[in-house]
């Protein structure tokens, strides 16, 4: 089987953030960036079903020039060749524009599998794999928790993780995208001669142009959803018992939320 997998850049959950001088993103300035934490599983399910079925991986990312070094570690746990959407139009984007030049690249070549992760450890939309799912017009799955390739390689038994403790399993045919969750697998460690032999793997740049998509498809100019302001919650706020029966309590409730927080 053929498998593309997409994977993003992320600060890593240990970087100190600051709110950036426009105060609409973080300052990326000095962090430290690592591969999205559910994209990594959904890497190892990727290689995995690969050496099951004698396929292939290649890997996907948008992004700036540092994306290329987490292509380069997929290549060195063993992906055949990686695809970045280096275009700086391309950037800046929601899951909308995102997701519709991710499945423009991936339509380019012919895949039985499509893996994303569930969602991002910075934005946390869980739409991407949902987008590139829509745009291609494959089925798709979302939470997977488990993956069985069934003979013929022509449909895929999927667990998916439900709320309340409750697991759901369905067939997909294939082609299809999967968007795996954290925890279905324990991913692998990247060996010397991995490292070695990716140097020496092919890294694909695309533009825009490219992928026959406009300026006005993709990046900020594509999305549908425009970040405004972001800013670090309000700390240092004691909570406040209100004493009294429940008539007094709700009277006392409603005053300090008209007088004080103001929101009535």
């Amino acid at each position: 089987m053929r498998i593309a997998v997409c994977i993003k850049q992320v600060p890593d959950a240990e970087s100190r953030l600051k709110v950036a001088s426009d105060g609409r993103w973080i300052d990326e300035e000095d962090l430290s960036f690592v591969i999205n934490e559910s994209d990594e599983y959904a890497l190892e399910e990727g290689l995995a079903i690969a050496e099951k079925t004698g396929g292939e991986v290649i890997v996907f990312s948008l992004g700036p020039e540092r994306a290329r070094e987490a292509l380069r570690k997929g290549l060195a746990l063993g992906a055949a060749r990686g695809v970045h959407l280096s275009d700086e139009a391309l950037q800046g984007g929601d899951a909308v524009s995102t997701g519709r030049a991710l499945a423009k690249a991936i339509a380019r070549e012919e895949f039985d599998l499509v893996l994303t992760g569930s969602q991002s450890d910075d934005l946390g939309f869980g739409s991407t794999g949902s987008i590139i799912a829509g745009t291609l017009g494959w089925p798709h799955a979302w939470l997977v928790m488990g993956v069985e390739i069934e003979e013929g390689n022509q449909s895929a038994k999927v667990k998916r993780e439900m709320e309340g403790g409750v697991n759901e399993i369905f067939r997909l045919s294939v082609p299809a995208v999967l968007e795996i969750q954290a925890g279905i697998n324990h991913p692998r460690y990247a060996s010397l001669k991995g490292i070695m032999q990716a140097k020496r793997k092919e890294i694909a740049a695309l533009t825009a142009a490219d992928l026959g998509l406009s300026a006005d498809e993709v990046g900020a100019a594509g999305s549908r959803l425009e970040i405004r302001k972001i800013f670090l919650p309000d700390t240092g706020k004691a909570a406040e018992i209100i004493e009294g029966d429940a008539e007094t309590a709700v009277a006392t409730l409603i005053e300090k939320l008209q007088k004080e927080a103001r929101v009535l």
